[in-house]
Parts: C-alpha cells; structure tokens; sequence
C-alpha cells in the first residue's frame, strides 16, 4: 500500500489525497509535521530517487528565512538535518509505492506509477 507524506495542511497533499481517493487508491497518510521525519527516512528516499536536493523546499518560507550564510551553503548533510528539525522545508508530498520514491504531485506520473494506465 502506497504511503502518502506531507503536512494535512497543504493544498498540494490536499490535491493528491483528494486524486487518490476519487480513483480509489488505498493508501496510508503520514503527517510529518505531527509524526516527524528520521534522518533515516529522508536519506533512504535520497538513495532511492538518486539526490537528495528534490527533498528540499527551498521555495518555502522556512527555507526562506533561514540565514543567508545557511542558504548558501546546504550540503546534503546540513539538508538533512535542517528537514528532521524543519520538516516544512521537505517538499511535498512525498510519495512511497512498490518499486520507489516521488517528490511532488502529478496525477499522470502517480498513474503510472501506481499502475493506474491501463490503456
């Protein structure tokens, strides 16, 4: 079963439940905000989808105002770190399904990694 992660107040998660649901899709929801994140999970979805810096939501507020020092100079550890503390700052959603790992929300490429084309 797929696992859905984000924060339940975001429009994007609220746009890829809402897609799931309509076609029926049996999933679980994980809140980070409320369930948190390990440093473990963020580097095993790193390895999965090859780099860590889709992870990141640099577009943020919290990203954003961060010191500019600490903006500038991310590495994958310090991303790491900055989204097990800040968990906004991990894009959304993230989603985990059998056979991998995606970043963001497209219903086309959720269909097809969800098996969902069947033309």
């Amino acid at each position: 079963m797929p696992t859905l992660y984000g924060i339940s107040n975001c429009d994007t998660i609220k746009k890829a439940r809402k897609w799931l649901e309509q076609r029926g899709v049996q999933y679980t929801f994980h809140d980070y905000k409320k369930s948190g994140v390990t440093k473990d999970m963020l580097e095993n979805w790193a390895l999965e989808i090859g780099e860590w810096e889709p992870l990141l939501n640099r577009r943020g507020t919290t990203f954003r105002k961060l010191p500019e020092i600490v903006r500038d100079n991310v590495n994958e550890n310090t991303a790491l770190q900055l989204m097990v503390e800040n968990p906004s700052m991990i894009k959304r959603p993230v989603l985990e399904y059998d056979g991998g790992v995606m970043v963001g929300f497209k219903g086309t490429d959720y269909e097809t990694v969800l098996g969902l084309n069947q033309d």
